[in-house]
């Protein structure tokens, strides 16, 4: 059977034209399952070669400039610069000024935030959990971009979507407690007997959390990485399953 073909997901965002980014899907790799096929992640279990061979994939259909700076993703705000980085960072976020730096991050649930300014100078990948996203990463990462909020924009990428994100009460309050408006952004559950459970529509928090900083320029959030099982992994679905990649970088400094 012919494997299908490479999975990428563009933004829909006005961004300038030396910013490229994207978000690969579960399709095109050599993975086997449950990991099939596109695996990017290498702390998942799967076979250290099918990594290898998925990332040298990722890197020929994209024509990326570089190998992306992975990072060891650990739900905080640690940020790093990703022309300074010589191993592994611990960081759920990477940004650059210079062209040819691919940022990354790597999801199957947990919300990709990709960011540019308007004059195509900084980009930077978000890995935004419901943890990082309550504890400020987005907001931590704006401010090591170095430009004004209101000159950014945002696109946020595949993740569980509000009719699939159950969470428990402890979430809720952790948002709101920063911030009343965040209520918005959780019904109640009906997905289990148990009470005090919510949906969370991790989106609208992102949204929200944007707007307060001065992110005006938000696009993407329409995506269900737990109902789409035919292009995105998922961990809340499944469990042991393979890792998308959410890219962007500058081809040259506008």
């Amino acid at each position: 059977m012919p494997e299908p073909d490479f999975g990428w997901l563009e933004p829909d965002w006005p961004a300038p034209a030396n910013v490229f980014a994207g978000t690969t899907t579960r399709l095109g790799g050599v993975s086997v399952a449950p990991y099939d096929s596109l695996n990017l992640g290498d702390h998942v279990g799967d076979s250290e070669d099918a990594v290898v061979a998925n990332r040298s994939l990722l890197k020929q259909h994209r024509n990326l400039p570089a190998e992306p700076v992975w990072l060891k993703q650990v739900h905080g705000i640690a940020v790093v610069d990703a022309t300074a980085v010589n191993d592994i960072p611990v960081a759920d976020a990477s940004f650059s000024h210079q062209s040819n730096s691919v940022c990354a991050v790597m999801t199957a649930d947990c919300l990709p935030v990709l960011l540019c300014d308007q004059a195509g100078s900084v980009v930077a990948a978000v890995h935004a959990g419901w943890r990082g996203l309550a504890d400020g990463v987005i907001e931590a990462t704006i401010k090591d971009m170095g430009v004004t909020a209101s000159k950014l924009m945002a696109w946020l990428g595949p993740a569980i979507g509000p009719k699939a994100f159950e969470v428990g009460d402890e979430v809720r309050q952790q948002f709101i407690a920063q911030d009343p408006q965040a209520a918005e952004g959780f019904q109640p559950s009906e997905l289990s007997s148990v009470q005090d459970r919510w949906l969370a529509d991790i989106y609208l928090l992102a949204r929200q959390r944007l707007a307060r900083f001065g992110v005006e320029q938000v696009y993407g959030g329409d995506c269900c990485t737990y109902t789409d099982a035919e292009r995105f992994y998922s961990y809340r679905r499944d469990g042991v399953t393979g890792r998308m990649a959410s890219l962007i970088w500058l081809d040259q400094v506008g």
